[in-house]
């Protein structure tokens, strides 16, 4: 049996720096905001892919209730 053949398997790999740069171009956009939880990403990413977003952010000692401004915390401004 090929298991191949009868569960197709969508794998998308989401980098932490792809996690990142999303979470900051939602928060420039207003559609999210800094103090919101991270697991507020999800209403973003396809449903089928968040448990590779998860998977990423478990890897790097990140928890689905951190603050996106834990998670984007590296921003530079242009400003100073």
């Amino acid at each position: 049996m090929n298991l191949s053949t009868e569960f197709p398997v969508s794998f998308s790999h989401y980098s932490i720096d792809f996690i990142q740069q999303e979470a900051r171009h939602l928060v420039d956009r207003g559609l999210i905001s800094r103090q919101q939880p991270i697991s507020s990403l999800c209403d973003y990413i396809p449903p089928r892919e968040w448990i590779w977003v998860e998977h990423e952010l478990a890897k790097f000692e990140y928890l689905l209730r951190d603050r996106i401004s834990d998670l984007i915390c590296c921003e530079t401004w242009s400003n100073d």
